[in-house]
């Protein structure tokens, strides 16, 4: 009974150590980059001794990438169940509208009007200018099995769509929710009342949704055109 009491509390004060230390890198890491920010500012400003991010992490640069994933991994896995849920549902085939529109609400709620997504676009940036994430770690954890998700659903629901052309109508639908975002952000202070009804989210989503659906057709209508002739 002591032994079991007392692994639990191991477990606990492990957890804590960790996740002190992913909350003092990432600010950090925010703040000054990955290069002017050393081991020891981590874990000085985690209340922990220098050894403990290599004990828990194996090093800065795996402490680095276990910041991304604490923020990717989420985000990407609510974002294929957002997909499941309508591709799972008891009907015969996904209704396409319901199934993008079911995802772009996951992905603009899940990166709009929160810290943690302010900390994330600090992140974006720094990284953008200067690199030090693996190569192909977005394209292979999290843009793959999105696309992946996003190919099952749509060939349920259209069995006859060209396999070849999924991934341009995800990174598609993805650029313009992105672009969302941003421009949300841009505009968000703006008081002027045309600019703020043109950027409301629900409005700029249904029309993105509407968008998407229309080009996803018009994809079909190429496809039994050319098996007509």
């Amino acid at each position: 009974m002591a032994d079991s009491e007392n692994n639990s509390i191991d477990e606990n004060s492990n957890k804590s150590v960790q996740e002190r230390l992913l909350n003092a890198a990432e600010e950090l890491f925010c703040e000054r980059g990955f290069e002017g920010t050393s081991i020891r500012d981590i874990a000085a400003s985690a209340g922990c001794n220098i050894a403990s991010v290599n004990y828990y992490f194996g090093g800065k640069q795996q402490l680095y990438e276990q910041v991304w994933q604490h923020h990717l991994i989420p985000m990407r896995d609510s974002r294929i169940a957002s997909i499941e849920q309508i591709s799972q549902k008891k009907e015969q085939k996904p209704n396409l509208e319901e199934l993008i529109k079911s995802f772009a609400d996951e992905f603009v709620g899940s990166i709009v009007d929160t810290q943690k997504t302010s900390r994330l676009g600090k992140l974006m940036a720094r990284e953008y200018i200067n690199k030090h994430l693996p190569e192909n770690m977005f394209l292979n954890e999290i843009m793959m099995p999105t696309v992946n998700a996003m190919q099952k659903a749509l060939m349920l629901t259209f069995p006859n769509l060209d396999e070849s052309k999924i991934p341009l109508i995800v990174f598609s639908l993805i650029g313009q929710l992105v672009h969302l975002v941003h421009v949300r952000e841009i505009f968000k202070e703006d008081t002027n009342e045309l600019i703020q009804k043109a950027f409301n989210s629900n409005e700029i989503i249904n029309h993105i949704v509407k968008f998407s659906c229309a080009g996803i057709s018009a994809y079909l209508k190429e496809k039994d055109n050319e098996e007509t002739i």
